[in-house]
């Protein structure tokens, strides 16, 4: 089941395990400017609450997916997809995901530079908050 670690009404913020710390930091930021974000904590793949996610994305109309897995093939691309399928018409702008790169995980002194990280988080929320 997934639980809501902030009410938002701007835009979703889906995400689990180590990344939640980034992005709590990325929705403390995007406060400051005025952008209330909610934030999801998927808490379990399996099950996955789809329908926790679809009713945030039906109230914010827009969804950015943060976890520090890679890009192709990971949890954020099945979360996207089940958006599309079940929630498609509630999107004002297309999902948006924040990943690792698409390359083998670098060794520790690199790896900063792989996960997902605040900058990009609230990069990808302005991208969101833009296209509409």
């Amino acid at each position: 089941s997934c639980f809501t670690l902030r009410d938002g009404s701007d835009v979703t913020l889906v995400s689990w395990g180590g990344a939640l710390q980034d992005v709590q930091a990325a929705s403390d930021l995007l406060a400051q400017e005025g952008v209330m974000a909610e934030v999801i904590d998927v808490a379990t793949l399996k099950p996955l609450d789809m329908n926790t996610i679809l009713a945030s994305v039906a109230k914010t109309g827009r969804c950015v997916i943060v976890h520090e897995g890679s890009r192709t093939g990971g949890v954020g691309a099945e979360i996207a997809a089940n958006i599309a399928e079940r929630g498609l018409y509630s999107l004002l702008t297309p999902v948006q995901r924040v990943t690792g790169y698409d390359v083998v995980v670098p060794l520790y002194r690199l790896e900063n530079q792989y996960m997902p990280g605040t900058e990009r988080i609230v990069a990808a929320v302005r991208q969101a908050l833009e296209a509409s």
